[in-house]
């Protein structure tokens, strides 16, 4: 298979695999049960949806709907599989113009329809990407896209990327039908495996199978329905045993280990599918800007206890307090573990000898096992002398809520709140620290310029190992300066009934592909 994968992109570079064309492949071309059956609906209950809050106008566009709704609908132009290697998907080629990786080709493939049953073509990308990237945040480094025939397109970027492939596969990277930009994409209309015929903002999305899907013979299903259940597993699993659904996406680990145990369930999960992000704001006046009360916080706080409880000591695993997920090869382990002493006298030297009240930390149910997370936080952090109170906060409108405004001379400053992240690779992932984007809390100064100019450095290193050791040494000023804490992370579960056949677990939730499920 030829293909850029996390271990090609270690071992490559400008020299030899990430200059090589990546070939045209069939995503997941067989089936891994034998003998699927066609036909049937689908009806599952999803307990992790997007943060962007659809209204009457843009629930059909895929920025705003449920995250695991945007594969069966819309393509993308590749497609991160469940190993996070890149796969093509809707392109037939894609490579580097030249050496300095700021620019790649990509050809489409030819004769993909729109579920309108109009062609697909270079048009349609050119303008999906002129969308993208000035509303998509890893799209943004995308300058200039262009035509340059009737199914080539050209990026341009800012500069350099080795792993702008990964870009492609965003859940924001769908290639919608050419419009306004302020109209594109609100119509619904994507070459995916499925169409929409019923949506209700955030809270249910009915799709019916596309004939004239590219992939021939798929999908299997005659329908799936895609039920927000955000924030409510027990009523979730409840209506998994009374048969009202057939699949529970994004389940937590306590009750993976419970279902597992039931013959009538299948459990299929995916390693090192998320983890949480908690922001520390440094506005003016904050304590945050003390980079001694941030290394307290980081020291304080009891990972291995978060583990335990809130993932059942099985299915966690502690955070180095970047993006990264422990799966990837690049991971650096945050050195030292807790050090309750080493945070108090922190504390002591920034000027708080006698502890300090953070007030409130932010959450959302985002998760479901948001809630004991935070708890064991809350308390481990009060041994150091830290304080602090939890505020739960409903999903709708909580990104909004949570990020504030970026212009500090209007006051709305973003809060001492969390966010769940997902499993990207490592550029994607380390680029998230960058201070203009607000889980970094906006951080600025010498050792900030110094992390940007190392990812910068990496983005057009051509040796392996060079880029690997440039990673390492972005993570240790994140271990040092702690921009962000994340301290633990979760693997991702769905559980299913028995007769709902090929339905494997992705690490990116927004990536599982439909198209392939069938039932028994």
């Amino acid at each position: 298979m030829n293909r850029i994968d996390r271990r090609n992109i270690l071992k490559g570079g400008a020299g030899a695999a990430l200059l090589a064309t990546v070939g045209a492949v069939l995503p997941g071309e067989a089936a891994a049960q034998s003998q699927p059956q066609r036909g049937g609906t689908l009806v599952c209950a999803q307990l992790s949806a997007n943060r962007r809050s659809a209204g009457p106008n843009n629930h059909r566009h895929p920025y705003f709907i449920v995250d695991a709704n945007t594969k069966p609908i819309w393509s993308t132009p590749t497609w991160v599989n469940p190993q996070l290697g890149v796969e093509l998907e809707i392109a037939s080629k894609l490579e580097p113009a030249d050496e300095t990786l700021a620019v790649w080709d990509m050809t489409l493939r030819e004769g993909v329809m729109f579920h309108d049953m109009t062609e697909m073509t270079a048009a349609d990308a050119t303008a999906s990407f002129e969308y993208h990237r000035q509303n998509a945040p890893f799209a943004r480094q995308i300058t200039k896209v262009e035509q340059t025939g009737k199914y080539g397109v050209r990026f341009t970027l800012e500069s350099g990327n080795a792993e702008f492939p990964y870009v492609l596969a965003e859940y924001n990277s769908p290639i919608m039908k050419a419009g306004p930009l302020e109209t594109i994409g609100l119509d619904g209309i994507g070459t995916g495996p499925y169409r929409i015929v019923q949506s209700d903002p955030n809270r249910l999305m009915v799709l019916e199978r596309f004939d004239g899907y590219w992939r021939k013979g798929f999908p299997y299903l005659d329908r799936i329905e895609i039920h927000n259940r955000e924030g409510q597993q027990e009523s979730a699993l409840n209506g998994l045993r009374s048969g009202q659904f057939d699949a529970v996406l994004n389940i937590d680990a306590r009750a993976a280990v419970q279902l597992a145990n039931d013959p009538a369930f299948d459990i299929e999960s995916s390693k090192g599918g998320y983890s949480f992000v908690i922001q520390l704001p440094k506005h003016p006046g904050s304590p945050w800007l003390d980079k001694r009360v941030r290394q307290a916080f980081a020291y304080a706080i009891d990972r291995e206890a978060i583990v335990r409880i809130a993932y059942g000591g099985k299915y966690g695993w502690v955070s180095n307090d970047s993006h990264l997920m422990v799966t990837d090869p690049v991971f650096v382990p945050r050195p030292g573990g807790r050090d309750v002493a080493k945070a108090k006298q922190l504390l002591a030297e920034a000027g708080y000898p006698n502890g300090i009240n953070l007030g409130a930390l932010y959450w959302s149910p985002q998760l479901p096992e948001a809630g004991r997370y935070f708890q064991v936080l809350q308390q481990t952090v009060r041994d150091a002398g830290f304080t602090l109170t939890l505020d739960e906060r409903p999903n709708d409108g909580y990104i909004q809520f949570r990020t504030g405004d970026n212009d500090f001379a209007k006051a709305n400053f973003h809060k001492f709140a969390m966010t769940a992240v997902g499993s990207r690779n490592p550029g994607i992932s380390l680029f998230r620290m960058r201070g203009a984007f607000v889980e970094s809390g906006h951080w600025r100064g010498p050792e900030h310029d110094k992390y940007l100019a190392l990812y910068n450095d990496a983005m057009v290193t051509a040796d392996a190992l060079k880029r690997k050791a440039i990673y390492a040494e972005m993570q240790a000023i994140l271990h040092e300066e702690v921009p962000a804490i994340l301290a633990a992370g979760g693997d991702t579960f769905l559980v299913k009934r028995k007769h709902i056949r090929n339905m494997p677990y992705h690490p990116q939730i927004w990536s599982i592909r439909f198209e392939e499920i069938w039932r028994a």
